[in-house]
């Protein structure tokens, strides 16, 4: 069904606008137009009050036509078993090459993987060292303060001391005075 309607749109191309209006216009020509097709007819229906009317009618394909159009293969040509075995060969030839080149490639991968490992490695390394540096300097620092600290609490018990002391004297003396 396809093709008959592909058919009739290809026949119905082929056919020209001004060829059908001349058709109405003269109509002796128009019986030299219809039915000039190999593998359609048309046929003129009684007028209608619209204007012309045809039937068209597709024949089946003959076996000429259907050579005709069918794309034929190229002819084939003898091989020979050297000229196989060539082919084969450089077959081989071009899967070891390939086969060399994407084992290269993946050396070269390998090779960018283990230099950035062992970059991001020495980085770690880096970091740790820095973070354990300023983690030394802190400590370092937090001992420092402690260490000052103590000495003012030392120095201010000391100036307590003595002031304990002076007092202590200088109630002595008021005890010694004021008998």
């Amino acid at each position: 069904m396809a093709k008959t309607a592909i058919a009739y749109k290809e026949k119905m191309k082929e056919i020209s606008v001004l060829s059908l209006i001349c058709s109405c216009l003269y109509p002796e020509t128009r019986k030299n137009i219809m039915g000039d097709f190999e593998d359609m007819d048309i046929k003129p229906i009684n007028k209608r009050a619209s204007g012309q009317a045809f039937e068209v009618i597709l024949k089946p394909p003959s076996p000429v036509t259907d050579v005709a159009h069918c794309i034929t293969n190229p002819p084939k040509r003898d091989i020979s078993l050297e000229d196989i075995q060539k082919k084969l060969e450089a077959a081989e030839d071009r899967r070891r090459c390939q086969e060399a080149q994407i084992l290269r490639i993946l050396a070269e991968k390998r090779e960018h993987e283990r230099e950035v490992l062992l970059k991001a490695m020495e980085e770690n390394s880096n970091f740790s060292r820095m973070a354990e540096e300023k983690l030394h300097l802190k400590m370092e620092q937090i001992q420092e303060n402690r260490q000052a600290y103590l000495a003012a609490m030392m120095e201010r018990l000391q100036d307590r001391e003595r002031h304990a002391q002076e007092v202590r004297r200088n109630k002595e003396m008021r005890e010694e005075l004021l008998p």
